[in-house]
């Protein structure tokens, strides 16, 4: 997509889009021949928007190509996630709301167990407490060098994020993590000229944090992996002239939505009716909606089937909310697809539902994998939605005479 024409075609108009996001949406049967969960799921509301709307199937990356949730987000949003990658270290540290600067170099981080010779027995020091691992990432804080701030904020489990703050710190280093046990940790190395200063740093932290560690168990080491700076985005609000808002509870939802441009909203709760009460509350503000529901991907991979056709009848029963503040443009679809079955994120396309008052309706009244495929929007990037989504609330000009 082209972000120069596109911003130049933009118009203003008093209009209002949502993106109600199912994390993980598309599934598949559970036996040959049978439903997905979105299929299986008993959705009248959805089923009566999608006899209204457009209908079809997205691929975030491309064909064959398993997204994370990074890459996943970023399409749905409109932007190449290949020219906009976004690198696994700072996709940790936005998962904790950790406000990452330009300047700053991400990793993710395991606590991990090693012997005596420093040969690694366990990569995840047992899937240490989250409590276990808040202390120890306490202690890492006290490491302190003249030149570079380090910042260690804990995850979840023996997970932590790991960011490095400082003046010409590249981010093009290779990983502490060999992968596998039986070996010793790995030195950081400089994989770029402008990334040495960096290495420097990094190999000294670690050695301090072997000493700091040395008496503690199981986690007596760490790893660190997935160095990464933010990319730097074009935003909603240079690029399409939106007033846009997120509305989600997962950390890394929250950031990816911030690198964009988008006002993260406060929800008084951790329900998904909270989200939704979220959306009403401040409705009259904004002029774009991202509204993100997590538990169909968790479901998805816990491999927990009827949950997960559990978790889209409950966004059904709650959709006429939404529906009530008769927005201009509706588009529901997912980031990627977590079947069950795989208990895993896949490479199958997204179904995807796009609504508006001005939309050729397919008159499928059905919202699921087969049905979409029948939709008039066929399968297409996930990028190519949002321009849709502008062009439906009268935001894109013609082009040319």
């Amino acid at each position: 997509m082209d972000f120069d024409l596109l911003s130049e075609l933009i118009t203003p108009a008093r209009t209002k889009i949502v993106l109600l996001i199912l994390d993980g949406l598309g599934g598949l049967p559970r036996e040959p021949g049978g439903k997905t969960e979105l299929e299986t799921a008993r959705t009248p509301n959805l089923d009566a928007l999608a006899a209204r709307s457009s209908l079809g199937l997205t691929v975030p990356v491309g064909p064959g190509i398993t997204p994370g949730s990074g890459p996943g987000h970023l399409a749905i949003f409109g932007y190449d996630p290949i020219e906009y990658e976004i690198g696994r270290g700072a996709l940790e540290a936005l998962g904790v709301d950790f406000e990452l600067g330009p300047k700053d170099v991400a990793a993710r981080g395991n606590f991990c167990t090693v012997d005596a010779k420093g040969i690694l027995t366990d990569r995840r020091a047992g899937r240490l407490p989250t409590q276990e691992s808040r202390k120890l990432a306490e202690l890492l804080r006290t490491i302190k060098m003249d030149g570079v701030e380090f910042f260690v904020e804990p995850v979840k489990e023996h997970r932590f994020a790991f960011v490095m703050r400082g003046e010409s710190l590249g981010d093009a280093l290779s990983e502490t993590d060999p992968l596998k046990v039986g070996v010793a940790d790995l030195p950081v190395r400089a994989l770029k000229r402008d990334s040495e200063k960096a290495a420097q740093y990094v190999n000294r932290f670690v050695a301090e944090a072997r000493k700091l560690l040395a008496d503690q168990s199981p986690a007596n080491m760490i790893l660190l992996r997935g160095f990464a700076k933010l990319p730097v985005m074009p935003t909603y609000p240079e690029l399409f002239g939106l007033r846009a808002a997120a509305i989600a509870l997962g950390g890394m939802y929250r950031g990816v939505a911030r690198l964009v441009g988008m006002e993260v909203l406060p929800v008084d709760g951790d329900a998904l009716a909270d989200e939704f009460a979220a959306l009403e509350k401040y409705w009259h503000d904004f002029d774009f909606f991202y509204l993100h529901v997590k538990k169909t991907d968790t479901c998805g991979e816990n491999g927990d089937f009827d949950g997960k056709v559990r978790a889209i009848e409950e966004v059904d029963a709650l959709l006429p909310r939404l529906l009530a503040l008769a927005p201009d443009v509706v588009i529901v679809g997912g980031d990627h697809s977590s079947p069950a079955v795989l208990k895993a994120h896949s490479w199958h396309p997204v179904p995807t539902l796009l609504y508006s008052k001005v939309v050729r309706e397919d008159g499928i009244a059905e919202f699921g994998e087969r049905a979409c495929a029948r939709g008039s929007l066929g399968v297409l990037p996930a990028k190519y939605i949002l321009p849709l989504a502008l062009a439906n609330a009268g935001r894109i000009a013609k082009y040319g005479a």
